[in-house]
């Protein structure tokens, strides 16, 4: 007969073991988690109930807004958390796992699953399983979520009646990977686990900790910080080009432009780090993308720059980040640059040589000239009929007259394009702007907007939040709108409304009609307890912003919106024309190949 772990190893221990459920609590607590968000199911119940008193557990309207949900707050936080019950919840987080793998956001999705005493021949309820098959597949989500590379396993109940299970180490092992990588995993856990004793855990003081005990192993940062230092002082004007990494490494992002102030040094950063830096901050340039991009540093960028110190952009670029492969992204083309992608974790490299440059580099006492693209002063703007066109400009003005600035928030579409454009500024949660342009994932607006509220009432801040979503976009996510409600989020949304998908339209197929003529969304907002508005000029758009603001609240702004060309925003006229060129359009190709300055 098999000892119990009491016989073998004694009471005392036996005793001392904690019940899964209340160590995994523990865990999450110790990474940071403050919140989950999920869908209830019965093979998840034990688990929501293990996790009372350490987090909280909220809900989402379906388990794909949970899973955006988590990745916005991976964007703030060491960690995201997801929750769903067996398969017919996890399964439709698949699209939140493939945004948080490319976005390399450490998002943690946990299901529920069969209990270990469950697993029999006898086919479960929620398994993807057909009548006619011989055997019983348990592993249909497990296999989905590997098949996007992301790490995936079932943790493991007692194997031997004389040892607790394993599964709080695995656990943690699991989060770890997450939080030093920063890439999702998906956790699922047998319900019998829950209230099972498992083996006791010793942490560190602190999840930094665990970074620490992984230093780096790499050598030469002496060497690269003196020939940067040698080529900074030959430069007369150079520029600091900051990645998308830096966005989720702040303390490394703050020494960078520390070290910009002490040596007079412009920077700017690619599009998929717009929302990192306050644009307000007079060496700082806003968000350059070749051909693409609209702002006051770009003939500096393109025309005077005589040396780039490039930090932190992705190892393999993205055609979206990099002017869409037109080969108009002065950065990437300069023949004159340093490049540091990061390739050790949490950046190291990087941070090294960045901290020797601090140490060693005097301070730089002129700012170099820079000569503006476009005029710096205010001018009054006429009232005039809104579009994509005017809608960055006008938020813009109406922004300089807020107490505090947005949060933006656009959605994927026209709303997405124009907001480049948008001046971000300071925030109370670090960021202010969350978007995922290269993975574009339509439907994250307002499970964005959930997470980013709870970040703001977390800090006990009244900073507004400016959702930019189309009536397309609107439609996929409208039912996420209870939660703003229950939340009493401070969340304007403006409404762009043209009842078609026009970003990438190429025809007139009855599946670009997105919306219907008699939809209004004004009385809906009034249903989830909000305030409904309409705008039609700039004029109106400014004072209502201002007005929703300051009363703060739940708000929809809607924003009859023409599909003519002169009325949509130079970016999207600009990827409309690229899209057309991808897809094989001679006139687009003509279009497309003056745009580049091809023959």
């Amino acid at each position: 007969m098999s000892p119990s772990i009491k016989d073998n190893f004694g009471s005392e221990y036996y005793n001392s073991l904690p019940l899964f459920g209340d160590c995994l609590g523990e865990l999450l607590a110790f990474f940071g988690v403050k919140r989950a968000y999920g869908v209830g199911g019965d093979f998840v119940a034990n688990l929501i109930n293990s996790l009372e008193g350490h987090i909280d557990v909220l809900p989402s309207s379906n388990e794909m807004h949970a899973g955006f949900s988590a990745c916005a707050q991976a964007e703030l936080n060491p960690l995201g958390l997801c929750l769903t019950t067996y398969t017919v919840g996890s399964l439709p987080c698949v699209t939140a796992a493939a945004l948080a793998r490319t976005e390399g956001l450490p998002v943690i999705f946990i299901s529920g699953a069969p209990g270990e005493a469950e697993i029999n021949s006898h086919a479960l309820h929620h398994s993807v399983h057909p009548h006619t098959a011989w055997h019983t597949d348990l592993d249909a989500a497990l296999n989905s979520f590997r098949a996007l590379g992301v790490r995936a396993e079932r943790l493991q109940g007692q194997r031997h009646s004389g040892q607790p299970n394993v599964a709080a180490e695995q656990c943690l092992e699991l989060l770890s990977y997450a939080f030093l990588n920063r890439q999702p995993v998906f956790i699922e856990i047998p319900r019998d686990l829950i209230n099972q004793p498992t083996q006791s855990l010793s942490l560190p003081r602190c999840p930094e900790q665990i970074s620490l005990s992984q230093p780096l192993n790499l050598s030469g940062a002496g060497l690269i910080a003196r020939d940067i230092e040698a080529k900074l002082k030959q430069a007369g004007k150079p520029l600091v080009f900051l990645g998308e990494k830096l966005r989720l490494n702040r303390s490394l992002l703050s020494k960078i432009i520390s070290l910009c102030h002490q040596q007079n040094l412009p920077y700017a950063t690619s599009w998929f780090g717009k929302g990192m830096l306050d644009e307000s901050d007079p060496l700082c340039l806003g968000s350059y993308n070749g051909a693409f991009s609209d702002l006051q540093g770009k003939h500096y960028i393109e025309s005077q720059v005589d040396y780039i110190l490039e930090l932190g952009t992705a190892i393999f670029p993205s055609d979206t980040n990099n002017a869409f492969s037109s080969q108009t992204h002065a950065v990437d083309t300069h023949s004159h640059k340093t490049m540091l992608k990061g390739t050790a974790r949490w950046e190291q490299d990087i941070e090294s040589v960045i901290d020797l440059l601090v140490q060693q580099l005097p301070a730089r006492e002129s700012v170099p000239e820079i000569e503006l693209t476009a005029d710096q002063g205010v001018k009054p703007m006429a009232s005039t009929m809104l579009g994509y066109h005017n809608l960055a400009d006008t938020i813009n003005r109406a922004q300089r007259r807020l107490c505090k600035p947005y949060i933006f928030l656009p959605e994927v579409g026209s709303s997405l394009f124009a907001s480049f454009e948008l001046e971000t500024l300071g925030s109370d949660i670090g960021r202010s702007y969350l978007a995922n342009p290269w993975y574009a994932a339509m439907g994250t607006a307002l499970p964005y907007a959930r997470a980013v509220a709870d970040q703001l009432a977390e800090s006990d801040s009244r900073q507004p939040v400016l959702v930019m979503i189309g009536d397309g976009g609107f439609n996929f996510q409208a039912n996420e709108l209870i939660n703003l409600q229950k939340q009493g989020a401070n969340v304007t949304i403006l409404y762009m409304r043209n009842n078609i998908f026009h970003l990438g339209k190429a025809g007139d197929a009855p599946i670009y009609a997105c919306n219907d003529q008699g939809f209004d969304p004004r009385l809906l907002i009034q249903a989830y307890g909000g305030q409904g508005h309409l705008c039609e000029t700039t004029e109106q758009l400014v004072n209502c912003l201002i007005e929703t603001t300051n009363k703060g609240g739940l708000h929809l702004i809607e924003v009859p919106t023409s599909v003519e060309g002169e009325h949509q925003s130079e970016t999207t006229k600009k990827l409309n024309t690229y899209i057309g060129f991808r897809n094989g359009d001679p006139q687009a190709t003509e279009r497309w190949n003056e745009l580049c300055g091809n023959s």
